[in-house]
Formats: structure tokens, sequence, C-alpha cells
């Protein structure tokens, strides 16, 4: 029987490289995934190392900051040979022009003492005292610096100051290398520019001859309590510890995205099984007939699975190395810091061999058990298949049931605001297409074959009659594109749903023209004092909120509170002014407040001016009770709470100034402090749906696979199903069907296939982001569904395009043979 079955794979060597595609993809996302993660970890103790090439020994605080009077205690200990504190935070840099260079900046306290210095200089010196600075070489060589100039750098804390350039760095490859400038400085100035009062780590360098372990002990006993002193090895750990947790998301991430190739994998696989051992039941009841028993057909079908999942493994895990390549040189070319080399072991071989040869054999066992149902008499009949069998009414009953348990919990998922139930509605309804498949596609492949028996007359009615002759067959072939294209189809109506609710939010509740945002943190505290100074400028405010005693008290202007405003309960808005307040009406109700009252907010008494109604999406993710709001104006926040600082400030031109006047104002102040961002409305919604976009397009790219494995699946049953039409088809030649019409025909019937997969998929991911938009407006939020039908047309397009394409092979082979030889074929 052994030798029978290779004899056998050999003979269908095209059928089994046409199911061996489905698991050569599946298994290369796999391996692919599985190399690049690896090759990231093993990149990541070079990387954790190269800023500490000279540091023996580190102390950590539990509580950082570390004061910079612990970093002088340190210093002093008995064989410290060298011993400086450091930090990393963010900053912003003038360039030549005097415009904020781009990009968001890394800065870092460099020890000033040689013994711990470890930075690869591509020009100049490091720093050597306060008021020196070093910057990548890149961001020197685009600006036009030169050595011994000033450059003028800054944090959020305030305006700009100018420090002496006197080296030039080279952090490429490190974990200081996020796209935009690095900044170095001594650590006294790092510590004024991030606004910190100590260090994250004091590094500290053993002087000749004394051993870590010892140096440690002494170090440990004069920084006291709370205190830790790692020593080398540790050091790399942990820094590689912390950079690994990130990759490992990110790893999770891709890894769920490969199980989704896996899942569509497995469906291809085992409908391209279940036709192959259909068209093989004559020969199965001649070994039947001759004396195999069932044991030897079932364990010959899986020895055959296996022998073809093992070597569609290992091509895949080829190809999964050429992948990992590809997505290293696509990372670097976003300037993303995670990349590195190819780590290609053992155990992630071995895992996709076995994962990839258990899929196919795991697919195929069904199939193959009802292949040893064949009666050994079919050896003496014609059939070429088996008789095609609908669904039996227990699975119907038991689809249609968990079909309408699935609408069931999408539909109560926006009701209850429960994110669980949208996840388990996905899924309910996704395996009730599967359980109804044999009667639902079906039913929709005559739907939409309708317009096309019209335009094509009797070719596309042939094509329809293929299509659902056998309908468990469509039915698998269409459930493996609901997948991945369901899942596509939610995203894309996810994000077009939350951009839309992100710009809807900006119209409503920005009612300026500019708008100034603060680069990773809030805004320097003097920023919004100077534009309100300038005389181009009306309207300066600083969003800023606190909680205070259960309420948030939010900085309002007089000019702007009213656009967040959907009703007013009691009172006048317009006598918001010092010493009087605006009360949300959800508040107003729970303290029993009404206009006129006096109420104590952050121990000073205020007036109740007016009770009003604010948007939803303003309340969205407070951290107290939805509406526990109060609005107050700028001054009196501003004594309540001195320090407090927002991450953004609406500014509008004085009355009769042009735009473009207020602008050249506001950026004659803004240019001085590199940490902010001057946008309209426009770049201010741009730059929050920015995000959206690049995640869908990552998603879109990531799903595209298991969208291609599924056309696969079509191409598969197309090329199957014409070998088993070979006899059907020759008659219909014989009988006056052109070459064309049969082409005509081969191609409406995949582009059925794949559009009734397409239409359910849509369908699915429209029903699950509908649910989770509503439980997103539920919880808070002014989020509507919103199709993107232009995105979901698309979809249908690419999938009829690949469809077509996928018609071409098996086209070519129905009619490669001559009719009189195709009509004696069996």
């Amino acid at each position: 029987m052994i030798r029978l079955t290779l004899r056998m794979m050999r003979a269908d060597a095209l059928r089994l490289m046409l199911s061996s595609l489905a698991v050569v993809l599946g298994v290369a996302f796999i391996a692919g995934t599985l190399i690049f993660i690896d090759g990231m970890k093993q990149g990541a103790y070079d990387r954790a190392g190269t800023f500490d090439r000279h540091t023996d020994l580190a102390v950590y605080a539990e509580r950082t900051p570390i004061p910079p009077a612990l970093v002088d205690k340190v210093r002093a200990v008995d064989g410290v040979r060298a011993a400086d504190g450091e930090l990393t935070g963010t900053a912003g840099v003038v360039g030549s022009d005097g415009r904020p260079v781009l990009g968001f900046a890394v800065l870092a306290a460099i020890p000033t003492d040689p013994a711990l210095q470890s930075y690869d200089v591509v020009a100049g010196r490091l720093p050597q005292r306060p008021g020196e600075l070093v910057l990548d070489a890149p961001t020197v060589a685009e600006e036009g610096f030169t050595l011994g100039s000033p450059v003028s750098v800054g944090g959020s804390g305030g305006a700009a100051r100018p420090y002496t350039l006197v080296g030039t760095v080279d952090v490429a490859d490190t974990s200081r290398d996020v796209g935009g400038p690095f900044i170095g400085l001594a650590g006294p100035d790092a510590l004024v520019v991030a606004e910190e009062k100590g260090y994250g780590r004091i590094m500290v360098a053993a002087a000749p001859g004394v051993p870590a372990a010892e140096l440690a002990d002494r170090l440990a006993a004069v920084t006291g309590a709370g205190v830790t002193v790692k020593d080398r090895q540790e050091i790399l750990d942990a820094a590689v510890e912390e950079s690994v947790r990130d990759l490992e998301q990110f790893n999770l991430l891709l890894l769920t995205f490969a199980g989704v190739a896996v899942v569509v994998a497995g469906f291809v696989i085992a409908n391209t099984f279940t036709i192959v051992l259909a068209q093989r039941t004559r020969r199965t009841a001649l070994l039947r007939l001759v004396g195999a028993t069932r044991g030897q057909v079932f364990r010959a079908t899986l020895l055959e699975a296996a022998v073809t999942g093992l070597a569609a493994s290992a091509l895949g895990v080829a190809t999964g190395t050429g992948l990992a390549v590809g997505m290293n040189a696509l990372l670097s070319a976003f300037d993303a810091p995670v990349s590195g080399g190819l780590a290609v072991t053992a155990s992630t071989v071995l895992t996709c061999l076995l994962l990839g040869t258990a899929l196919t054999v795991g697919t195929a066992a069904v199939p193959a058990w009802r292949g040893t149902r064949i009666a050994p008499v079919a050896a003496l009949t014609d059939a070429a298949v088996q008789p095609t069998r609908g669904a039996g009414r227990i699975r119907l009953a038991a689809g249609a049931l968990v079909f309408g348990s699935g609408v069931a919990a999408l539909v109560a998922a926006g009701s209850s605001g429960q994110v669980p139930l949208v996840a388990a509605g996905g899924v309910l309804t996704f395996f009730g297409i599967v359980l109804f498949g044999p009667v639902l596609v079906p039913a929709l492949v005559r739907v939409l074959g309708w317009p096309a028996r019209k335009l094509f007359g009797a070719t596309a009615g042939l094509a329809v009659a293929n299509a659902v002759r056998n309908p468990r067959r469509i039915a698998a072939t269409a459930t493996a594109l609901v997948i991945g294209i369901g899942l596509v189809s939610a995203f894309m109506v996810g994000a077009r749903s939350v951009k839309t609710g992100i710009e809807q939010a900006v119209d409503q509740q920005i009612g300026v023209d500019f708008l100034i945002t603060g680069v990773g943190g809030n805004l320097p505290p003097t920023l919004a004092a100077e534009l309100a100074a300038r005389a181009e400028l009306g309207v300066v405010h600083e969003q800023r909120s606190r909680v205070s005693g259960g309420i948030e008290l939010q900085a309002a202007h007089p000019a702007l509170v009213g656009r967040t405003l959907t009703a007013v309960d009691a009172g006048d808005v317009g006598r918001l002014g010092p010493g009087r307040v605006l009360v949300h009406r959800e508040l107003a109700r729970a303290r029993g407040w009404s206009v006129g009252d006096t109420v104590t907010l952050g121990g000073r008494p205020f007036e109740v001016a007016a009770v009003v109604n604010a948007d939803a999406a303003l309340l969205a993710g407070s951290p107290v009770p939805a509406g526990h709001v109060v609005d107050l104006v700028d001054a009196d926040f501003t004594r309540l709470f001195p320090a407090e600082r927002g991450y953004l400030a609406e500014v509008d031109p004085a009355a009769g100034v042009p735009a473009e006047r207020a602008r050249e104002a506001i950026e004659s102040v803004v240019t001085r402090y590199p940490t902010v961002n001057l946008m309209d409305q426009a770049a201010y919604k741009k730059m929050l749906t920015g995000a959206v976009d690049m995640l869908l397009a990552f998603v879109t790219a990531l799903l595209g696979l298991a969208v291609v494995i599924a056309l696969v699946g079509v191409a598969n049953t197309l090329s199957l199903s014409v070998l088993e039409r070979t006899r059907e088809n020759a008659v219909l030649r014989a009988v006056g069907l052109t070459r064309g019409r049969m082409r005509a025909m081969l191609a409406v019937e995949a582009v059925l296939m794949a559009l009734v997969g397409a239409v359910l998929g849509v369908g699915l991911g429209t029903g699950v982001s509908a649910g989770a938009v509503a439980v997103v407006a539920r919880i808070g939020g002014d989020f509507t569904l919103v199709m993107p039908w232009g995105q979901l047309g698309l979809i249908l397009a690419v999938a009829a395009l690949a469809a077509l394409a996928a018609s071409v092979l098996p086209a070519r082979r129905a009619l490669a043979r001559p009719v009189v030889e195709s009509l004696g074929a069996e």
C-alpha cells in the first residue's frame, strides 16, 4: 500500500501541487513571523549594549528620579572609577531656518567622564561640561549645522536655549534611533531641558582590579533601601526584556493574523482533498475490490496527506525566510527601530514542519474517512465521482440556530455595551454561515448569476448550474473567502466610522482657525501668555482640566464654550466669567445645584451662572462619572491649579486680522518652542486620523495573505472540477460550444464563487463593525456607523478580477486536450 500510494502521488502530482499551495502560504506566514521575531531577539542584546560598553554596574531606584546628590555619593565610593547619571526623554531642536526640526526627538544625558562614554563619535567630541551639545550626524547634515556654532534646544518646560555643538554621533539602529533628531547633553543640562528632578539610573565604571560583585555590595551599603544595583549582564537582560516585551506584543499581533491564514488554509486543504478523493471513487473502489481494507485505504490517504504537508511545509519555511527578509526591509524603509538580522532556529523550523504537516493531515482526515465508505461495487459502475449530497436537516437546523444567535449577539452588543458580545456574535455568525452554507451559498450564486444569465445567455446558465451542482463544495470554497474578507471589511468599516467620528468631534468642539499641540507632552507654561500678548490674536485658549472632589474642572473661554453645548437648562451662558461657572446637567442633578447657588470648587467659592448639557464626545473617557463637569474661565482655573498644563491650545485671529497675518504672529512665537506644532483644523484632523489609516493599511496587508489563500481555493476548486468534467466539457464542445464560450463559462463560474464569498464576508464584517461602533457609542462618544462604499466596492472588484485570473489556467487545461480524446476519458 505504501509503494502504491507513492506511485499514485507521482501520478497525481499536479493535483497535489494545487492542494499544497495553501499549506506553503500558511506555513510561510508563520515561519516568516517566527524568524523575524527570533532575529529581533538576537539583535536586541547588540542594541542593548550600545551605550553600556564601559558600564560595569548601574544603580536603579524603585521610585525614580535619582537625585543628583546620590550621584556624587556613588562617585565617592571606594573602587568607583567613574559614575554619572543618565536619563532619556524628549525635546526639540530649532533648525537653521528658525523652525523646529520635524520628527520625534530623543534627549539623553551623556556622561562627561570619558571612562563611561560609549557613543560612536562621527565628528568632534562628546560633551565635557554643561553648555555643550551633540546631535546625530543626519540632523547636522540636513540642517547645515557646524561644530562650534550655537544650536537651540528646548523641552516642554519653556523656550529653547542655545548650546554649543561640539560633536556628532551615530545612533543608527539603536534604541535611541526613532526617526527624529538625537540630542545629547551633559547631565545638568538634560535635567533642565527635560524638567526632571533627577536621573533614571547611575552608570558606574569600576576601578581596575576591583571585582564587580564586591563593588556592588559597597554601593548597596551606601545607597540604602529602595535602590537596586545591577551588574553588566543584568543591565543587558533588563534592557532586552523591556525591548522584547514590546516586540512580543507585535509578535502576538503577527501570529494572530498568521492564525487566520492557517484557518483559511485549512478550509482550502479540506475542500481540495474532498474533491480529489471524490474523483478517485473508482480507483478507491478497485482497491477495495482486490482486498484493501478500509483501514488501509484510510492510512494510505493520511500518508499521502502527510508527505504532501511535509514537502509543502519545507517549501513554506524557505518562503517564510524570504518573507522575514522582506519584513525587515519594509520596517527599515519606514525607519522603524526594530530592525534585526535573520535567525533561523531549529525550533522554528521543526515547529513549522510539524504544524504544516499536522494541518494537512488533520484537514484531510474527514475526507479520507468518507473515502473508506465507498463500496467495492462502485468499481463496476461508470461513476467518476461520489454523488453530490446536500446538507442534512440537523446541520441546516444547527446552522440556522447558530447564525441567528450570532446576529442576536451583535444586536444585543449595542444595546448592552458589552464588548465580548461583539466577538461572540462575529464568531457565531461565521460558524452559522459555515453550517448553513450548502443552502445559503448556492442560493446567492443563483441570485448573483441572474444578471450574468441575462448578459451571457446559456453560457452563464451552464456556469451557474456547474457552480451549484455540489452545494458542499462551493460552500466550502466560499467560506474560505468569508474569513479574510470579513475581517478586512470589519476593519475598513470600523476605521471609516472612527475617522468620521473624530472629524465630527473636531468640527463640533474646535471652532478656531489654528491649533497648537505639544509634541510628546504638554505645552510650555509660558506659551499661552506670549500668544495672548500678540495684538493680532483675539482668542488664545489652552485646554486644561483637573479632577478635584469627584468633579472634572475644565478651563473654558467665554467666546468658545458655546460650541460644545447642546442645551442650556437654566441661566445664561453669557454670564460665564471670573467667579462664575457653568455646571453640567448630570452634576447639577446629583448635587442639587441650581442657577445662583454658591458652590465650593478647589477650596474657592463660585456662583453657578448656568446649568448646561454638552456633547457626549467631550465627556468620553473622563475619570469622573459622566457629566460631572464644571467649566470655569482660564484665569480662575490658573488660580486654582497654576502648575496644570494642557497639550492643546486654540487660537483665533483678532477681529479684522487676516488669517495669514495671524499665522505669522503665531509662528513668531512658536518657533522658539521646538516641542510644539502649529496646524489648522484640516491638519489636526489628519494628525488624529493618521494612526487609523496606518493601522488599516497594516491590517489589510496582513490579512491580504488570507484572502490570497482563499482565492487559491477558488482556483483549486475550478481546476479540479475541470478534471472532473473532462468528458462533459468535451460533449459541450462537440455540440458547438466555442473555445471562447468555454473560457467565459469557467470565468463566470469562478467569479460567482468569489463574489458570493466576498459578499458574505462584507456582510459579516459590516455586522461586526456595526456592533462594535454601537458599543463604543454607548460607552461614550459620538460615533455612528459609516459605510466606505468605495472601499467595499473595491474589495468586490478585486475578488472578481482575482477570480478571473484564477480561471485562466483551468480554462487552458480544459481546452488543451482534443475533443475525441476527452470523450474517452473516465
